[in-house]
This record gives structure tokens, C-alpha cells and sequence, in this order.
């Protein structure tokens, strides 16, 4: 019922709404890898994305062929203009899906990104990290 709720809040899009949900499917089914799934898109839809990172880490930790969680934790990364972190995630994704037209295209769109910075986020550091991040 409790998912069900958390599937109800992302309809009426309730980001935060669902995140609290499918945090009490976490707390109750801790080895369920959709609660963690879920959260994590209702985290990325919320623009909670390094919450949604961790989240996207925790459903592969419990299905590493969760190509979904693979691509969505690209998305974050790639939100974060963290490229490079974008980039592995994408590939690992069509590894497991190598159909995914989506992802590739995010691939290319996120490579043509590390061109234009000479394999730097424009904006970034070294290591993928925005003058935001650094500072925190």
C-alpha cells in the first residue's frame, strides 16, 4: 500500500510527497531494489540529485543489471555537469541494454560536452566537480 502511495504522489506530482513514501517501502523492505528506484526518481524529478545518485547506487548494489538506475544515475551526474561520472553510467547502461536510443543519444550529447571542455565540464575541475561542489 505504501508504494502504491508513493506511485500516487509521483502522478499527482508530489516529488517530495513520494519520497517520503518510498523511504517507508526503504525502512520496511530495505533489500527491495524498485523502493530505492522509485525514490531515486522521485529525488531526480525533485532536482535532489546527488540523493538520487546515492539511491541509483543502492539499486545496482542489489541489481547491477538495473539499466534504468544505471541511465537515471547518468542523468544526475549529467545534471550535476559531472561528464566524465555521466559518461560511465551511460555506458554501463547500454552494456546491459545496448537498444537504449535514449541513452545513447544522451551519450553523444554528454561526449560532445567533454570535446567542447577538452574532457573537462566546462565549469568544472579536474575531477568532474562543479565550483559549486568544490566549495561545499
Amino acid at each position: 500500500r505504501v508504494f502504491a502511495d508513493g506511485l500516487q504522489a509521483m502522478e499527482q506530482q508530489d516529488w517530495l510527497g513520494a519520497v517520503a513514501r518510498f523511504g517507508e517501502v526503504i525502512e520496511r523492505q530495505p533489500g527491495f531494489a524498485e523502493g530505492w528506484n522509485k525514490r531515486a526518481t522521485a529525488r531526480y524529478l525533485a532536482e535532489h540529485y546527488a540523493s538520487a545518485i546515492a539511491d541509483c547506487e543502492e539499486v545496482v548494489r542489489r541489481n547491477p543489471h538495473h539499466f534504468g538506475a544505471l541511465a537515471g544515475q547518468g542523468l544526475c551526474h549529467a545534471a550535476l555537469r559531472q561528464y566524465r561520472q555521466a559518461v560511465r553510467c551511460f555506458q554501463q547502461a547500454l552494456a546491459v541494454h545496448p537498444r537504449l536510443d535514449g541513452v545513447r543519444q544522451n551519450l553523444a550529447r554528454i561526449q560532445q560536452e567533454l570535446v567542447r571542455g577538452n574532457g573537462h565540464a566546462v565549469g568544472a575541475s579536474r575531477d568532474g566537480t562543479t565550483h559549486e561542489e568544490e566549495t561545499r
